[in-house]
């Protein structure tokens, strides 16, 4: 199976799109910019859904839903929001069909035209927005934690499989609140609890900042991200938590009594991540072999594989296998034994190896015999052999040290790829041998970040929360600079 996989070196994009396939995790649909998401990769996506979900209702926040159509008035609402979504919004025009006169099939009755158009969800801000009016009255309503759980719809031209599609999954939190204060409280604990997330499950070191205005959610006043690198250098925005402000509450007319008796406008933040997490594992961590998962968000965490020649030997090693099985799974791990009579032991390794499952046990008949067993570990692809005695009890932290592997070769990475540059042909000069996150000073104006962007094709990522302030000179105009900031070719 990996034979069949373009290694990184010679195609880093073709060795993504055949390690999708071939790790089963989704293929293309005959909806064209659409994916059909495979039980495999869906798995990944319900570990990365519990867990979150968990650390959402650990923090307040609560999950509805809200429909998939949205009014067309209602982007008229918010001028920047509408600005920023016109171009990838598609539109449900008439209600039925009919038959065709002419026997081809069926065709659209132009005489089912809908009133006022409805836009198949991009976002949900603003279906969102004209609900809560009716849910806000008093102080005493708010803050009010929403999360979402669906599907949005973005009209992309050039898609890729999980990276960036017409229909993806994601989660959309919308809160509301009495003060700026909490409000921005609330956007930074999110982006916050989405680097948390980001680094102890999916084990992806990540930096968080504030995007420049040219970048931020439209509708809001300020946008926090993750960014994520790359093993081929490029970035990848893992997550966004924003501060609406009161855009949305006075385009919606959305206003509380507070406790003095007058009446204020609530004070809003939006925030998400998607199903485009399943690229950042793949890319992260993964190898020219196949899928390389962190345990924490691997559906399957250990799989036990028979070697055997006859059907006497298959029943004792059954006996060995389901009790470890059951140990292991009492333990609370995902385990599985494979002893389908349909494919030789060397097939299933290749599989498990492209899935990425973490630990693989083999028990042969010499093992019988030895009181031992084969553990291969995904990461590293180094077997040991182990004693059958008390192995249930060791793969707990077998499976800690290769989270704890997989974080730390993603972190040297990552910081092995932060250049600081002072000069523009030193930044022109990194990107184009390095790659990497790129911090350099930057004047604030839009019209340089533009500049930059056409002429090197990287983009402004963040303004770093976490890295000082330092005083130098922009390095494309000259002008005075307050900190650095950081670029860098993106997904």
């Amino acid at each position: 199976m990996a034979k069949e996989i373009t290694p990184r070196s010679e195609d880093y994009s073709q060795w993504y799109n055949n390690l999708v396939t071939k790790a089963d995790l989704a293929e293309n649909s005959v909806v064209r910019g659409c994916m059909v998401i495979k039980p495999h990769g869906y798995a990944i996506w319900e570990k990365i859904q519990a867990q979150l979900d968990k650390m959402f209702k650990e923090t307040g926040h609560e999950n509805a839903y809200f429909p998939l159509f949205i009014p067309k008035s209602f982007f008229s609402k918010e001028a920047s929001h509408v600005e920023g979504f016109a171009k990838e919004c598609a539109v449900v025009t008439h209600y039925r069909l009919k038959n065709d006169p002419n026997g081809k099939g069926v065709v659209v009755d132009e005489d089912a035209k809908l009133e006022e158009e409805l836009i198949v969800r991009p976002t949900s801000e603003t279906i969102i927005w004209n609900t809560y009016k009716g849910w806000i009255q008093s102080y005493r309503d708010l803050p009010l934690l929403i999360n979402q759980w669906a599907n949005v719809v973005r009209w992309e031209m050039r898609t890729r499989l999980f990276l960036r599609t017409a229909e993806f999954l994601w989660q959309e939190g919308h809160t509301a609140h009495a003060t700026r204060e909490e409000a921005v409280e609330e956007t930074l604990k999110i982006i916050n609890l989405y680097a948390e997330f980001a680094e102890k499950y999916m084990a992806i070191p990540v930096l968080k900042g504030v995007k420049s205005e040219n970048e931020r959610f439209a509708g809001a006043l300020e946008t926090y991200t993750i960014e994520a690198l790359m093993q081929d250098g490029k970035a990848l925005q893992a997550g966004t938590s924003h501060f609406l402000g009161q855009n949305f509450a006075k385009a919606f007319d959305v206003k509380f009594l507070d406790k003095s008796g007058k009446l204020e406008y609530v004070w809003a933040t939006s925030w998400g991540v998607s199903t485009r997490l399943i690229g950042a594992l793949i890319m992260a961590h993964s190898d020219d072999n196949g899928l390389v998962l962190p345990p924490r968000l691997a559906p399957l965490q250990v799989i036990i594989v028979p070697i055997y020649k006859k059907k006497e030997e298959l029943d004792q090693i059954t006996v060995v296998a389901e009790k470890l099985l059951e140990e292991l799974k009492n333990l609370g791990l995902s385990a599985k034994y494979d002893d389908r009579d349909t494919h030789k032991p060397g097939w299933k390794f290749a599989e498990y190896e492209v899935k990425g499952v973490p630990v693989r046990i083999a028990i042969g008949p010499r093992d019988l015999a030895n009181g031992t067993v084969e553990v291969a570990r995904r990461d590293t692809l180094e077997k040991n052999t182990y004693s059958m005695e008390g192995l249930a009890s060791k793969i707990p932290t077998l499976l800690n040290d290769i989270q704890q592997h997989i974080y730390d070769k993603a972190l040297k990475y990552r910081n092995s790829h932060i250049h600081t540059v002072d000069t523009y042909e030193e930044f022109r000069e990194v990107l184009e041998k390095e790659g990497g996150f790129v911090l350099a000073h930057w004047d604030g104006t839009t019209e340089t970040e533009l500049k930059i962007k056409e002429e090197t094709k990287a983009t402004l990522r963040i303004i770093p929360v976490d890295i000082p302030r330092e005083e130098g000179k922009c390095i494309v105009t000259g002008k005075p600079s307050q900190r650095r900031v950081l670029f860098a070719k993106a997904y």
